[in-house]
């Protein structure tokens, strides 16, 4: 044993690399606990280390690399290493536990295969969960994880997505009950954690959505139905958003249709593709949508030339011989707003393809068509007592209130004044379709 001295002339600088192997100064000074030392390596290298007994089996820690750690530093780890070992602690097998700790990254893509799989939100939940979250805390291990950690990851996601950020804190305690339940963790660091832990600046109630009630006015409408084919859009995304309007349904529901989902003047999105209900709804459409239809069956035809393969089936077909995606839409009318007649509405921007359904709702209403029967239209469920004893499907009904918002429409179109009834306008030639 030898006294480690650092410096000009210093043990550690002189200690020479041994041919091969490695070899071990221990420091006898005052100040170093029994088995501190230094290893130095044939090829040059010098490390602390600690050398230890546990249950009679000799073990060695190695504490860091010199001259990264001061002789000062090593000494005093080395101590509190040596408080830990003697009150029963091993370093090595816990640097072996932490080393295959899972990450939050581990622990996400375990839970999303177990809880998320099969269901109709697993891609939303994939997408919070997989995506934002393991973004901001993926590398983490789960034991290392705060509260504080969490919220911040949360509060990120709320300054621009509220009701995101509430799901997001949502899923986050449901990953982290399951490491709980599996003793990867003793307890879940955000059990109880209310939404309004969660902080954004200017903003009330964070977690809080924004309901949007941003409607078309008649000159958007007419302006975008008389455009929507020709202002630079893939037609069959004009088409699509044309639908939207039409028929009051989701725009993803109308980019993914399908001609197996139509039969005659009726169609029936399963409810499979419906991912905030569990029923299938069906459609009344008018001569205004079966022209849509017919219109993008025709382009569909002109494009099969050019295209490998069968058709699809889908009427609003993408160039991979799937639907238009339902992320497409809004980039179309972003990219097009100014040709679309998208007015910069001061409260709420300009429109998106989901204010369309929003905007034949409206209209409904302004046809005298009854709420109940306006909701059932754009394919809302029923609610509370009735769902469960009311069973009426109000099919004719919701035809004679798919007609009226026809009339209507086609009037603004025209540049009528839609609340003045013409004699058999549906009879009326439909411009631009």
């Amino acid at each position: 044993m030898a006294k480690l001295t650092s410096g000009r002339g210093g043990t550690i600088e002189k200690a020479e690399a041994p041919e091969k192997g490695q070899r071990f100064v221990f420091d006898d000074h005052r100040d170093a606990p029994r088995g501190f030392g230094l290893r130095i390596t044939s090829a040059g290298g010098k490390a602390f280390v600690l050398a230890y007994a546990v249950e009679g089996k000799q073990r060695r820690a190695t504490i860091g690399s010199w001259p990264t750690w001061t002789l000062e530093a090593a000494r005093a780890e080395a101590s509190q290493m040596r408080r830990n070992i003697d009150a029963g602690s091993d370093p090595l097998e816990e640097k072996r536990t932490r080393k295959i700790e899972p990450t939050v990254a581990d622990l996400a893509s375990d839970w999303l295969d177990v809880h998320a799989t099969g269901l109709k939100s697993e891609q939303a939940i994939r997408s919070l969960i997989g995506g934002d979250l393991v973004k901001a805390l993926g590398k983490m291990k789960v034991t290392d994880v705060r509260r504080r950690d969490v919220i911040e990851a949360v509060e990120a996601k709320a300054a621009t997505a509220p009701r995101q950020a509430a799901l997001m804190l949502s899923y986050a305690r449901m990953l982290l009950d399951y490491a709980t339940d599996r003793d990867i963790v003793r307890a879940n660091p955000v059990a109880g954690l209310k939404p309004g832990s969660i902080k954004v600046a200017g903003k009330r109630d964070p977690l809080k959505p924004v309901v949007r009630l941003r409607v078309l006015d008649a000159e958007e409408i007419k302006s975008m139905w008389a455009n929507v084919e020709s202002c630079g859009l893939h037609l069959l995304t004009g088409l699509a958003l044309k639908l939207v309007l039409v028929t009051g349904q989701r725009p993803g529901e109308v980019a993914g249709m399908h001609e197996k989902e139509i039969s005659g003047r009726l169609w029936t999105i399963p409810a499979s593709r419906r991912g905030k209900t569990s029923t299938a709804q069906t459609v009344y459409l008018t001569d205004t949508a079966l022209d849509i239809i017919a219109v993008a069956k025709a382009e569909l035809q002109r494009l099969q030339g050019r295209r490998k393969g069968a058709p699809s089936g889908y009427i609003f077909e993408s160039s991979y011989g799937l639907p238009i995606t339902n992320a497409a839409l809004p980039r179309g009318v972003q990219r097009s707003h100014e040709a679309l007649g998208a007015k910069d509405d001061e409260a709420w921007g300009r429109w998106t393809p989901h204010d369309l359904r929003r905007t034949m709702r409206t209209g409904l209403s302004a046809s005298k068509v009854a709420p109940h029967i306006a909701e059932l239209t754009i394919g809302h469920t029923k609610r509370g007592i009735v769902a469960t004893y009311d069973q009426h499907t109000f099919d004719s009904e919701r035809r004679d209130a798919m007609m009226a918002w026809e009339a209507r429409l086609l009037a603004i179109v025209a540049g009528r004044d839609p609340d003045v009834k013409v004699p058999n306008v549906f009879k009326l030639e439909r411009a631009g379709v």
